[in-house]
Protein backbone atom coordinates (compact mmCIF):
# COMPACT_ATOMS: atom_id res chain seq x y z
CA UNK A 1 0.00 0.00 0.00
CA UNK A 2 2.83 2.38 0.90
CA UNK A 3 4.61 1.60 -2.39
CA UNK A 4 1.44 2.34 -4.40
CA UNK A 5 1.01 5.68 -2.66
CA UNK A 6 4.62 6.63 -3.37
CA UNK A 7 4.29 5.61 -7.04
CA UNK A 8 1.11 7.68 -7.39
CA UNK A 9 2.81 10.67 -5.80
CA UNK A 10 5.88 10.33 -8.00
CA UNK A 11 3.75 9.89 -11.14
CA UNK A 12 1.90 13.10 -10.38
CA UNK A 13 5.14 14.96 -9.84
CA UNK A 14 6.63 13.53 -13.03
CA UNK A 15 3.61 14.58 -15.09
CA UNK A 16 3.78 18.05 -13.58
CA UNK A 17 7.47 18.36 -14.41
CA UNK A 18 7.03 17.20 -18.02
CA UNK A 19 4.10 19.55 -18.56
CA UNK A 20 6.04 22.51 -17.21
CA UNK A 21 9.07 21.61 -19.29
CA UNK A 22 6.97 21.45 -22.46
CA UNK A 23 5.35 24.86 -21.91
CA UNK A 24 8.45 27.04 -22.00
CA UNK A 25 12.15 26.93 -21.40
CA UNK A 26 11.74 29.27 -18.43
CA UNK A 27 9.38 26.91 -16.51
CA UNK A 28 10.58 25.42 -13.21
CA UNK A 29 9.88 21.69 -12.60
CA UNK A 30 11.50 21.91 -9.13
CA UNK A 31 9.03 24.46 -7.83
CA UNK A 32 6.33 21.84 -7.12
CA UNK A 33 8.78 19.71 -5.14
CA UNK A 34 9.90 22.68 -3.07
CA UNK A 35 6.27 23.50 -2.28
CA UNK A 36 5.61 19.86 -1.40
CA UNK A 37 8.54 19.74 1.00
CA UNK A 38 7.38 22.97 2.64
CA UNK A 39 3.85 21.65 3.07
CA UNK A 40 4.77 18.18 4.31
CA UNK A 41 7.23 19.40 6.95
CA UNK A 42 4.74 21.54 8.83
CA UNK A 43 3.84 18.83 11.39
CA UNK A 44 1.94 20.07 14.46
CA UNK A 45 3.35 20.30 17.96
CA UNK A 46 1.73 18.38 20.81
CA UNK A 47 -0.50 20.62 22.94
CA UNK A 48 0.43 18.74 26.14
CA UNK A 49 3.41 19.61 28.31
CA UNK A 50 6.44 17.34 27.79
CA UNK A 51 6.88 14.65 30.43
CA UNK A 52 10.13 13.19 31.68
CA UNK A 53 10.79 9.47 32.07
CA UNK A 54 10.41 9.66 35.86
CA UNK A 55 7.03 11.38 35.50
CA UNK A 56 5.84 8.77 33.02
CA UNK A 57 6.91 5.87 35.23
CA UNK A 58 5.15 7.42 38.24
CA UNK A 59 1.99 7.98 36.20
CA UNK A 60 2.08 4.40 34.91
CA UNK A 61 2.47 2.91 38.41
CA UNK A 62 -0.61 4.81 39.59
CA UNK A 63 -2.77 4.60 36.47
CA UNK A 64 -1.94 1.36 34.68
CA UNK A 65 -4.99 -0.98 34.74
CA UNK A 66 -2.86 -4.15 35.00
CA UNK A 67 -1.19 -2.86 38.15
CA UNK A 68 -4.56 -1.92 39.64
CA UNK A 69 -5.80 -5.44 38.92
CA UNK A 70 -2.82 -7.01 40.70
CA UNK A 71 -3.42 -4.71 43.69
CA UNK A 72 -7.00 -6.00 43.93
CA UNK A 73 -5.74 -9.58 43.92
CA UNK A 74 -3.45 -8.75 46.85
CA UNK A 75 -6.40 -7.33 48.78
CA UNK A 76 -8.31 -10.58 48.15
CA UNK A 77 -5.37 -12.69 49.32
CA UNK A 78 -4.97 -10.61 52.50
CA UNK A 79 -8.67 -11.00 53.28
CA UNK A 80 -8.39 -14.78 52.86
CA UNK A 81 -5.33 -14.84 55.13
CA UNK A 82 -7.32 -13.20 57.92
CA UNK A 83 -10.01 -15.87 57.74
CA UNK A 84 -7.73 -18.90 57.22
CA UNK A 85 -6.54 -19.05 60.84
CA UNK A 86 -9.84 -18.25 62.49
CA UNK A 87 -12.05 -20.72 64.36
CA UNK A 88 -15.19 -22.10 62.87
CA UNK A 89 -18.43 -20.42 63.85
CA UNK A 90 -19.98 -21.73 67.07
CA UNK A 91 -23.35 -23.42 66.83
CA UNK A 92 -26.48 -23.12 68.96
CA UNK A 93 -29.06 -25.89 69.10
CA UNK A 94 -32.46 -26.29 70.74
CA UNK A 95 -33.91 -29.73 71.17
CA UNK A 96 -37.30 -30.64 72.60
CA UNK A 97 -38.05 -34.30 73.16
CA UNK A 98 -40.30 -36.62 75.07
CA UNK A 99 -43.52 -34.70 74.23
CA UNK A 100 -46.48 -37.16 74.36
CA UNK A 101 -48.29 -37.61 71.09
CA UNK A 102 -51.58 -37.63 72.98
CA UNK A 103 -50.86 -34.11 74.36
CA UNK A 104 -48.48 -32.39 71.94
CA UNK A 105 -49.47 -28.97 73.30
CA UNK A 106 -48.40 -29.70 76.83
CA UNK A 107 -44.80 -28.46 76.87
CA UNK A 108 -44.56 -29.10 80.61
CA UNK A 109 -44.16 -32.74 79.71
CA UNK A 110 -41.34 -31.96 77.21
CA UNK A 111 -37.66 -32.16 77.96
CA UNK A 112 -36.05 -28.91 76.69
CA UNK A 113 -32.37 -28.78 75.77
CA UNK A 114 -30.36 -25.67 74.84
CA UNK A 115 -26.93 -26.54 73.40
CA UNK A 116 -23.79 -24.54 72.52
CA UNK A 117 -21.22 -26.25 70.27
CA UNK A 118 -17.68 -25.27 69.21
CA UNK A 119 -15.31 -27.21 66.94
CA UNK A 120 -11.63 -26.92 67.88
CA UNK A 121 -8.86 -28.03 65.50
CA UNK A 122 -5.77 -29.72 66.90
CA UNK A 123 -2.94 -27.61 68.34
CA UNK A 124 -0.97 -25.66 65.73
CA UNK A 125 -3.33 -26.31 62.81
CA UNK A 126 -4.89 -22.86 62.78
CA UNK A 127 -1.48 -21.17 62.81
CA UNK A 128 -0.28 -23.33 59.92
CA UNK A 129 -3.38 -22.54 57.87
CA UNK A 130 -2.80 -18.82 58.47
CA UNK A 131 0.84 -19.27 57.46
CA UNK A 132 -0.15 -21.00 54.22
CA UNK A 133 -2.63 -18.22 53.39
CA UNK A 134 0.00 -15.61 54.22
CA UNK A 135 2.36 -17.32 51.78
CA UNK A 136 -0.22 -16.80 49.05
CA UNK A 137 -0.28 -13.12 49.91
CA UNK A 138 3.50 -12.94 49.56
CA UNK A 139 3.25 -14.62 46.17
CA UNK A 140 0.68 -12.06 45.03
CA UNK A 141 2.88 -9.21 46.23
CA UNK A 142 5.84 -10.61 44.31
CA UNK A 143 3.64 -10.91 41.22
CA UNK A 144 2.67 -7.25 41.64
CA UNK A 145 6.33 -6.23 41.80
CA UNK A 146 7.03 -8.28 38.69
CA UNK A 147 4.15 -6.54 36.91
CA UNK A 148 5.46 -3.13 37.99
CA UNK A 149 8.88 -4.00 36.57
CA UNK A 150 7.29 -5.14 33.32
CA UNK A 151 5.23 -1.96 33.00
CA UNK A 152 8.23 0.22 33.85
CA UNK A 153 10.33 -1.52 31.18
CA UNK A 154 7.60 -1.07 28.58
CA UNK A 155 7.22 2.59 29.56
CA UNK A 156 10.96 3.15 29.14
CA UNK A 157 10.90 1.50 25.73
CA UNK A 158 7.91 3.53 24.54
CA UNK A 159 9.48 6.69 26.00
CA UNK A 160 12.72 6.24 24.08
CA UNK A 161 10.81 5.28 20.92
CA UNK A 162 8.86 8.54 21.14
CA UNK A 163 11.96 10.53 22.12
CA UNK A 164 13.82 9.07 19.16
CA UNK A 165 10.90 9.90 16.88
CA UNK A 166 10.86 13.52 18.05
CA UNK A 167 14.59 13.81 17.44
CA UNK A 168 14.24 12.18 14.03
CA UNK A 169 11.56 14.71 13.09
CA UNK A 170 13.89 17.55 14.10
CA UNK A 171 16.68 15.98 12.07
CA UNK A 172 14.34 15.50 9.15
CA UNK A 173 13.30 19.14 9.28
CA UNK A 174 16.96 20.18 9.20
CA UNK A 175 17.57 17.94 6.20
CA UNK A 176 14.44 19.31 4.49
CA UNK A 177 15.72 22.86 4.97
CA UNK A 178 19.02 21.78 3.46
CA UNK A 179 17.17 20.21 0.55
CA UNK A 180 15.21 23.40 -0.08
CA UNK A 181 18.47 25.37 -0.19
CA UNK A 182 19.85 22.90 -2.68
CA UNK A 183 16.66 23.13 -4.73
CA UNK A 184 17.02 26.89 -4.91
CA UNK A 185 20.53 26.53 -6.25
CA UNK A 186 19.39 23.85 -8.72
CA UNK A 187 16.57 26.12 -9.89
CA UNK A 188 19.07 28.84 -10.75
CA UNK A 189 21.28 26.39 -12.64
CA UNK A 190 18.32 24.87 -14.48
CA UNK A 191 17.16 28.24 -15.74
CA UNK A 192 20.58 28.98 -17.21
CA UNK A 193 20.82 25.49 -18.70
CA UNK A 194 23.48 24.00 -16.46
CA UNK A 195 21.26 21.13 -15.26
CA UNK A 196 19.80 18.66 -17.83
CA UNK A 197 16.22 17.53 -17.54
CA UNK A 198 17.23 13.92 -16.79
CA UNK A 199 19.16 15.02 -13.71
CA UNK A 200 16.17 17.09 -12.60
CA UNK A 201 13.89 14.05 -12.77
CA UNK A 202 16.38 11.93 -10.82
CA UNK A 203 16.64 14.69 -8.24
CA UNK A 204 12.87 14.71 -7.84
CA UNK A 205 12.86 10.97 -7.18
CA UNK A 206 15.50 11.39 -4.49
CA UNK A 207 13.69 14.30 -2.88
CA UNK A 208 10.38 12.43 -2.86
CA UNK A 209 11.98 9.96 -0.48
CA UNK A 210 12.13 12.75 2.09
CA UNK A 211 8.35 12.99 1.99
CA UNK A 212 8.05 9.20 2.16
CA UNK A 213 10.36 9.12 5.17
CA UNK A 214 8.32 11.80 6.93
CA UNK A 215 5.14 9.74 6.49
CA UNK A 216 6.84 6.75 8.11
CA UNK A 217 8.16 8.91 10.97
CA UNK A 218 4.72 10.28 11.66
CA UNK A 219 3.29 6.75 11.68
CA UNK A 220 5.94 5.51 14.11
CA UNK A 221 5.40 8.51 16.37
CA UNK A 222 1.63 7.95 16.48
CA UNK A 223 2.10 4.28 17.35
CA UNK A 224 4.63 5.07 20.09
CA UNK A 225 2.26 7.67 21.56
CA UNK A 226 -0.58 5.14 21.50
CA UNK A 227 1.52 2.53 23.33
CA UNK A 228 2.66 5.03 25.93
CA UNK A 229 -0.85 6.36 26.58
CA UNK A 230 -2.16 2.81 27.01
CA UNK A 231 0.53 2.03 29.57
CA UNK A 232 -0.45 5.18 31.47
CA UNK A 233 -4.10 4.11 31.51
CA UNK A 234 -5.10 6.97 29.21
CA UNK A 235 -6.95 7.20 25.92
CA UNK A 236 -4.53 5.96 23.22
CA UNK A 237 -5.36 9.01 21.09
CA UNK A 238 -4.50 11.53 23.81
CA UNK A 239 -1.74 14.01 22.90
CA UNK A 240 1.54 13.33 24.64
CA UNK A 241 5.09 14.67 24.39
CA UNK A 242 8.28 13.60 26.13
CA UNK A 243 11.54 15.24 27.04
CA UNK A 244 14.82 13.67 28.03
CA UNK A 245 18.17 12.60 26.73
CA UNK A 246 20.09 9.53 25.73
CA UNK A 247 22.62 8.62 28.40
CA UNK A 248 24.50 5.50 27.37
CA UNK A 249 26.65 4.13 30.19
CA UNK A 250 30.41 4.06 29.94
CA UNK A 251 30.51 0.41 31.00
CA UNK A 252 28.06 -2.41 31.51
CA UNK A 253 28.04 -4.70 34.56
CA UNK A 254 29.50 -8.18 34.24
CA UNK A 255 27.31 -11.23 33.84
CA UNK A 256 28.18 -12.48 37.33
CA UNK A 257 27.20 -9.16 38.92
CA UNK A 258 23.87 -9.17 37.09
CA UNK A 259 23.10 -12.74 38.13
CA UNK A 260 23.83 -11.93 41.78
CA UNK A 261 21.60 -8.87 41.51
CA UNK A 262 18.78 -10.96 40.05
CA UNK A 263 18.96 -13.61 42.79
CA UNK A 264 18.22 -10.99 45.43
CA UNK A 265 15.85 -8.71 43.49
CA UNK A 266 13.94 -10.62 40.82
CA UNK A 267 10.26 -10.82 41.97
CA UNK A 268 9.62 -14.08 40.13
CA UNK A 269 12.35 -15.77 42.16
CA UNK A 270 10.90 -14.29 45.35
CA UNK A 271 7.48 -15.66 44.38
CA UNK A 272 8.98 -19.10 43.74
CA UNK A 273 10.72 -18.99 47.13
CA UNK A 274 7.45 -18.05 48.84
CA UNK A 275 5.75 -20.94 47.06
CA UNK A 276 8.39 -23.34 48.46
CA UNK A 277 7.84 -22.01 52.00
CA UNK A 278 4.11 -22.32 51.49
CA UNK A 279 4.55 -25.94 50.44
CA UNK A 280 6.69 -26.68 53.50
CA UNK A 281 3.95 -25.28 55.71
CA UNK A 282 1.49 -27.49 53.86
CA UNK A 283 3.67 -30.51 54.71
CA UNK A 284 3.63 -29.55 58.40
CA UNK A 285 -0.14 -29.18 58.27
CA UNK A 286 -0.49 -32.58 56.64
CA UNK A 287 1.68 -34.09 59.36
CA UNK A 288 -0.63 -32.48 61.92
CA UNK A 289 -3.38 -34.63 60.46
CA UNK A 290 -2.25 -37.40 62.81
CA UNK A 291 -3.32 -35.29 65.79
CA UNK A 292 -7.03 -35.30 66.69
CA UNK A 293 -9.51 -32.46 66.39
CA UNK A 294 -12.01 -31.70 69.13
CA UNK A 295 -15.62 -30.72 69.48
CA UNK A 296 -16.93 -29.21 72.72
CA UNK A 297 -20.60 -28.94 73.60
CA UNK A 298 -22.37 -27.58 76.64
CA UNK A 299 -26.10 -27.41 77.31
CA UNK A 300 -28.84 -26.47 79.72
CA UNK A 301 -31.87 -28.78 80.09
CA UNK A 302 -35.32 -28.25 81.56
CA UNK A 303 -36.83 -31.55 82.60
CA UNK A 304 -40.60 -32.36 82.49
CA UNK A 305 -42.92 -31.79 85.42
CA UNK A 306 -42.52 -34.42 88.09
CA UNK A 307 -38.80 -34.91 87.54
CA UNK A 308 -36.68 -34.91 90.68
CA UNK A 309 -34.43 -32.19 89.25
CA UNK A 310 -35.99 -29.88 86.67
CA UNK A 311 -32.85 -27.83 85.90
CA UNK A 312 -29.85 -29.78 84.65
CA UNK A 313 -26.89 -29.29 82.35
CA UNK A 314 -24.93 -31.36 79.86
CA UNK A 315 -21.27 -31.30 78.75
CA UNK A 316 -19.95 -33.20 75.75
CA UNK A 317 -16.49 -33.76 74.24
CA UNK A 318 -15.90 -35.55 70.97
CA UNK A 319 -12.47 -36.39 69.54
CA UNK A 320 -11.52 -37.52 66.04
CA UNK A 321 -9.48 -40.71 65.69
CA UNK A 322 -7.05 -40.02 62.80
CA UNK A 323 -4.83 -43.02 63.55
CA UNK A 324 -7.68 -45.25 62.45
CA UNK A 325 -7.46 -43.64 58.99
CA UNK A 326 -3.67 -43.49 58.70
CA UNK A 327 -3.51 -44.36 55.00
CA UNK A 328 -5.38 -41.17 54.09
CA UNK A 329 -3.12 -38.95 56.15
CA UNK A 330 0.02 -40.65 54.85
CA UNK A 331 -1.19 -39.95 51.31
CA UNK A 332 -1.77 -36.28 52.21
CA UNK A 333 1.77 -36.02 53.57
CA UNK A 334 3.22 -37.64 50.46
CA UNK A 335 1.22 -35.28 48.25
CA UNK A 336 2.47 -32.22 50.16
CA UNK A 337 6.06 -33.40 49.97
CA UNK A 338 5.73 -33.94 46.22
CA UNK A 339 4.34 -30.43 45.90
CA UNK A 340 7.40 -29.03 47.67
CA UNK A 341 9.68 -30.92 45.28
CA UNK A 342 7.71 -29.52 42.35
CA UNK A 343 8.03 -25.97 43.72
CA UNK A 344 11.79 -26.43 44.15
CA UNK A 345 12.06 -27.60 40.55
CA UNK A 346 9.96 -24.60 39.51
CA UNK A 347 12.43 -22.31 41.29
CA UNK A 348 15.38 -23.94 39.53
CA UNK A 349 13.63 -23.55 36.18
CA UNK A 350 12.70 -19.94 36.89
CA UNK A 351 16.27 -19.16 37.87
CA UNK A 352 17.55 -20.68 34.62
CA UNK A 353 15.06 -18.59 32.65
CA UNK A 354 16.16 -15.44 34.50
CA UNK A 355 19.82 -16.15 33.79
CA UNK A 356 18.99 -16.73 30.12
CA UNK A 357 17.13 -13.41 29.95
CA UNK A 358 20.08 -11.65 31.55
CA UNK A 359 22.53 -13.26 29.15
CA UNK A 360 20.50 -12.35 26.05
CA UNK A 361 19.76 -8.80 27.25
CA UNK A 362 23.43 -8.24 28.09
CA UNK A 363 24.54 -9.46 24.65
CA UNK A 364 22.06 -7.14 22.94
CA UNK A 365 23.06 -4.22 25.16
CA UNK A 366 26.77 -4.77 24.48
CA UNK A 367 26.17 -4.90 20.72
CA UNK A 368 23.99 -1.79 20.83
CA UNK A 369 26.60 0.07 22.87
CA UNK A 370 29.32 -0.77 20.35
CA UNK A 371 27.09 0.55 17.55
CA UNK A 372 26.35 3.75 19.48
CA UNK A 373 30.05 4.33 20.05
CA UNK A 374 30.77 3.60 16.38
CA UNK A 375 28.17 6.05 15.10
CA UNK A 376 28.97 8.74 17.66
CA UNK A 377 32.75 8.65 17.38
CA UNK A 378 33.34 7.63 13.75
CA UNK A 379 30.45 7.50 11.29
CA UNK A 380 28.71 10.73 12.26
CA UNK A 381 31.82 12.91 11.96
CA UNK A 382 32.71 11.23 8.66
CA UNK A 383 29.22 11.73 7.20
CA UNK A 384 29.11 15.37 8.29
CA UNK A 385 32.52 16.04 6.79
CA UNK A 386 31.44 14.37 3.54
CA UNK A 387 28.29 16.51 3.37
CA UNK A 388 30.26 19.71 3.96
CA UNK A 389 32.70 18.76 1.21
CA UNK A 390 29.88 17.95 -1.21
CA UNK A 391 28.10 21.23 -0.41
CA UNK A 392 31.27 23.23 -1.01
CA UNK A 393 31.98 21.38 -4.26
CA UNK A 394 28.43 21.91 -5.50
CA UNK A 395 28.58 25.64 -4.78
CA UNK A 396 31.85 25.78 -6.73
CA UNK A 397 30.35 23.78 -9.66
CA UNK A 398 32.79 20.89 -9.08
CA UNK A 399 30.01 18.28 -8.64
CA UNK A 400 26.39 17.81 -9.66
CA UNK A 401 23.18 17.97 -7.72
CA UNK A 402 22.78 14.21 -7.48
CA UNK A 403 26.11 13.84 -5.66
CA UNK A 404 25.00 16.49 -3.21
CA UNK A 405 21.74 14.67 -2.62
CA UNK A 406 23.60 11.41 -2.17
CA UNK A 407 25.80 12.99 0.52
CA UNK A 408 22.76 14.46 2.18
CA UNK A 409 20.94 11.12 2.19
CA UNK A 410 24.03 9.39 3.57
CA UNK A 411 24.22 11.89 6.41
CA UNK A 412 20.52 11.47 7.08
CA UNK A 413 20.85 7.67 7.15
CA UNK A 414 23.81 7.83 9.55
CA UNK A 415 22.05 10.25 11.88
CA UNK A 416 18.88 8.17 11.89
CA UNK A 417 20.88 5.01 12.46
CA UNK A 418 22.60 6.69 15.40
CA UNK A 419 19.31 7.67 16.99
CA UNK A 420 17.91 4.20 16.44
CA UNK A 421 21.02 2.62 17.95
CA UNK A 422 20.82 4.92 20.98
CA UNK A 423 17.13 4.12 21.41
CA UNK A 424 17.82 0.41 20.94
CA UNK A 425 20.52 0.58 23.62
CA UNK A 426 18.09 2.19 26.05
CA UNK A 427 15.52 -0.52 25.26
CA UNK A 428 18.10 -3.23 25.86
CA UNK A 429 19.09 -1.62 29.14
CA UNK A 430 15.41 -1.61 30.11
CA UNK A 431 15.29 -5.35 29.33
CA UNK A 432 18.42 -5.85 31.40
CA UNK A 433 16.93 -4.02 34.37
CA UNK A 434 13.74 -6.02 33.95
CA UNK A 435 15.75 -9.26 33.90
CA UNK A 436 17.67 -8.38 37.08
CA UNK A 437 14.70 -6.84 38.89
CA UNK A 438 16.68 -3.76 39.93
CA UNK A 439 17.98 -0.56 38.29
CA UNK A 440 21.52 -0.65 36.99
CA UNK A 441 24.21 1.50 38.53
CA UNK A 442 25.16 3.43 35.42
CA UNK A 443 28.38 5.32 34.92
CA UNK A 444 27.04 7.73 32.37
CA UNK A 445 28.88 9.16 29.44
CA UNK A 446 28.06 12.55 28.05
CA UNK A 447 24.36 12.91 27.18
CA UNK A 448 23.58 13.12 23.52
CA UNK A 449 19.94 13.74 22.78
CA UNK A 450 20.30 16.74 20.53
CA UNK A 451 20.92 16.43 16.85
CA UNK A 452 24.26 17.82 15.76
CA UNK A 453 22.83 19.13 12.50
CA UNK A 454 22.47 22.80 13.31
CA UNK A 455 25.72 23.51 11.45
CA UNK A 456 24.80 21.42 8.41
CA UNK A 457 23.71 24.36 6.29
CA UNK A 458 24.16 25.02 2.64
CA UNK A 459 24.43 28.73 2.05
CA UNK A 460 23.44 29.62 -1.50
CA UNK A 461 25.41 32.57 -2.87
CA UNK A 462 23.35 35.34 -4.38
Amino acid sequence: MKTIQILILFSGLLVSVLANAADSSSSDPLEGMANLLTQEHQHPRSPSSPMSLAELESAALSGNPEIRLMSRLIAIAEAKARTAGSREDPAFMYRGWGTPLQRPWDLNLTQHMFMYNQALPGPGKRALRAEIAGGQTEIRKAELEAQKLEIAARVRKAFHDLLRNQDELLLHDAQAALARQALEEARIKYVVGKVPQQDVLKAQIALTKLVEHLVMLQQEGSMASSRLNTLLGRDPASPIAVEGQYAPPDTLPSLLELERLALSNRPELAAATSAIHQGESQVKLAEKGDSPDYNLSAGYMVMPDGARYRNTYMAELSVTLPWLNRSRHDAEIAESQATVSEKQSEYDYQRAVVFQEIQEALIRAQSAKRLVDLYRNTLRPQAEASLKAAASAYQADRTDFLNLLDSQNTTLDVELAYYRSASELESNLADLERATGAPLNRQLSLPSNQSDVSHLSLEVPR
